[in-house]
């Protein structure tokens, strides 16, 4: 196991140290160390049941873990009140694996939420920002005006990541970016992810199973498996790890270390 820090010199933006979480007697985080370096992308990979989404749920304040430290710009998080949640909140962007827009909202109005409703903006100058947003995303002044349920699914993968850059926060959470598009698709997604974080200088965490989404987006890639971080490198390294659950893992074959659990019919 490597030591999962940025690269020396690269100031920590998000720590996890020791950050175990369970649900009645299944452990789903045990003792889980993982750090994210300022203006760096950073993807978890492993399979499902791993504890991906655990990991993120905890760093967002909606799980509390039963033990461990959760340092965001060196505030220790977890035992927030709520006024502090909210101010933490402030620095997040989050693209929610299925996009998670609003029906009954226009897509102007879905991008612009943050700001009308988090920051109190006029709905005038909100959407304003938010048909820049759009734009910045590649969707045209006339798509503002739609309902999500007119668009395809990759352009509802556009509109949720110009929502997660609309209030032009310091740290962009993507879950399963891109889930459910076919490869093309999953490309220009990926792209625009790239984009979207250097123009912004943001901090983005991924977390994903995908590995071309993986290789294209991430500056360094942790492995996560049975809830603790077992190898962490550069993108480059990875095909080299000399680990053999990433090796597994990263080049998709059933024999190896991971066995995956099968009911037989």
């Amino acid at each position: 196991m490597t030591d999962p820090s940025p690269p020396p010199g690269t100031p920590a933006k998000i720590v996890l140290s020791g950050v175990r979480k369970q649900f009645g007697a299944k452990v789903v985080l045990e003792g889980l160390d993982l750090e994210v370096g300022r203006s760096e992308s950073l993807v978890v990979i492993g399979g499902s049941g791993t504890g991906k989404s655990v990991m993120l749920k905890c760093i967002l304040g909606l799980l509390r873990p039963e033990s461990g430290s959760i340092r965001v710009d060196g505030e220790e998080t977890i035992h927030y009140s709520r006024g502090d949640r909210e101010r933490l909140l402030r620095k997040f962007g989050m693209l929610f694996q299925g996009s998670a827009l609003f029906d009954s909202l226009r897509v102007w109005e879905n991008v612009a939420f943050g700001l009308i409703q988090g920051r109190a903006m006029p709905r005038r100058q909100a959407r304003e920002l938010a048909f820049a947003k759009l734009a910045a995303v590649g969707l045209g002044a006339d798509v503002g005006e739609l309902a999500p349920s007119e668009l395809s699914g990759g352009m509802q993968k556009r509109v949720a990541l110009a929502r997660a850059i609309a209030t032009e926060p310091e740290i962009i959470f993507f879950d399963e970016p891109t889930t459910g598009l076919d490869p093309i698709m999953a490309d220009v997604i990926n792209e625009l992810i790239v984009k979207c974080v250097k123009e912004l200088g943001v901090t983005a965490l991924s977390i994903t199973h995908d590995m071309a989404s993986a290789r294209k987006i991430a500056d360094r890639i942790a492995m996560i498996y049975q809830g603790r971080i077992i190898w962490h490198g550069s993108r480059d390294d990875m095909e080299h790890s000399g680990n053999p659950f990433v090796d597994q893992f990263i080049n998709g074959r059933a024999e190896g270390p991971i066995r995956m659990q099968v009911r037989a019919l």
